[in-house]
């Protein structure tokens, strides 16, 4: 397997030398912004939550056979409906379909009942550079406590992300997750690739992505795809957030900022003449809250999905840099609902009830 470093070095050759093959490979087959346009104004306002239930650490323990939790996700789901949520964000993995993609096609089958049961639709995300590198099947990790996302894992993970003799098994499973779903109602958007380039790739990222965009395209699915943007024009970040933003139908971003820096964003963004989602948001040590966001969000007609539903395994109350046996914190960092279902804060979520009134009658 090459060192990282090296393929990091010879990832940002190649798109120095060749910016073409990574801008056009896939956009010649990109929405309009007619018909992107058109796409938002079908839909309500998009608001709701990245989701996991809080019976599962990471997405494999999410889907695999022997822990996934229909009944959890259904309780918590109808949770995330009663205050007015019609949209979730959530993660699939490449280790559970390739060990058994038509056990996990049964499961998201199911899961996707549910989700149409609580009058929610979502947005599947595939692939993902953040936490630990080294997914493995069967018997996952158990939370280490007090330290946030201490489970989660990266999606195909350093070793295939750095051997592109493992591109073909990632590009079928692409083709074959969107082939699968690419005309279900329940299914409104896919996210390619979560926060490509963490975790220090940067631009060793871009060689994957740019083969996972066109296997994407290659299926043609009826709903909109998109890259979503998570770093400023920056070093290697710049030539990702082109290859991204040049190839996504609706734009996606992500801003764990105060408001104003987050409203300064979406100006920026609306240069792209495309409709926008926030799809990570919310961290109240940060100054991210649903008091300062929510608000915005609605009034520039940007959707809304927050990190982090229930507290559960994921630890996500804690913040990023936390360490072990932290203290359960004055205030959380994300998620919405204690494990039975009371509000973390009664005043957020009569908020949220009362900025989504239009928008469940809307759907209704």
């Amino acid at each position: 397997m090459m060192n990282l470093r090296r393929w990091i070095t010879l990832a940002f050759l190649t798109a120095a030398l060749s910016p073409p093959l990574f801008q056009q490979s896939a956009a010649s087959h990109r929405w309009d912004a007619e018909k992107a346009r058109a796409w938002h104004a079908r839909q309500p306002w998009i608001v709701g939550c990245n989701f996991i239930p809080s019976s599962a650490i990471n997405q494999l323990e999410m889907w695999q056979a022997e822990t996934f939790d229909s009944v959890t996700i259904d309780r918590e789901l109808g949770w995330a409906s009663s205050i007015g949520f019609n949209a979730v964000r959530v993660f699939l993995h490449v280790i559970p379909w390739n060990a058994d993609s038509t056990g996990l096609y049964a499961r998201i089958d199911t899961y996707l009942g549910i989700v149409a049961r609580h009058g929610i639709r979502t947005m599947f995300v595939l692939f993902d550079d953040c936490w630990n590198n080294d997914p493995q099947p069967g018997l996952q990790p158990a939370p280490k406590p007090g330290v946030h996302n201490s489970g989660w894992m990266q999606c195909p993970g350093q070793k295939m992300l750095m051997d592109s003799t493992a591109y073909p098994l990632l590009l079928r499973y692409t083709r074959s997750i969107l082939s699968r779903y690419s005309n279900d109602k329940g299914v409104f958007l896919w996210d390619l690739y979560n926060e490509p380039g963490n975790s220090g790739y940067g631009i060793a990222t871009l060689p994957l992505l740019t083969q996972v965009m066109a296997a994407a395209r290659s299926v043609g699915p009826t709903q909109p795809i998109s890259l979503g943007v998570w770093m400023p024009d920056e070093g290697p970040f710049k030539a990702l957030n082109e290859f991204q933003l040049a190839n996504s139908d609706i734009v996606t971003f992500h801003s764990y900022a105060d408001s104003l820096t987050t409203a300064r964003q979406i100006r920026e963004l609306r240069s792209t003449d495309r409709p926008l989602i926030c799809t990570e948001y919310m961290a109240r040590q940060r100054n991210s809250r649903f008091a300062t966001h929510v608000p915005l969000f609605k009034s520039e007609d940007v959707g809304a999905i927050n990190w982090g539903c229930v507290s559960g395994k994921t630890n996500t109350i804690f913040p990023w840099n936390s360490k072990p046996g932290s203290p359960e914190p004055a205030e959380w960092f994300h998620d919405i609902f204690h494990p039975d279902g009371t509000p973390y804060r009664n005043e957020e979520v009569a908020l949220i009830k009362r900025l989504t009134k239009t928008t469940m009658q809307h759907t209704k």
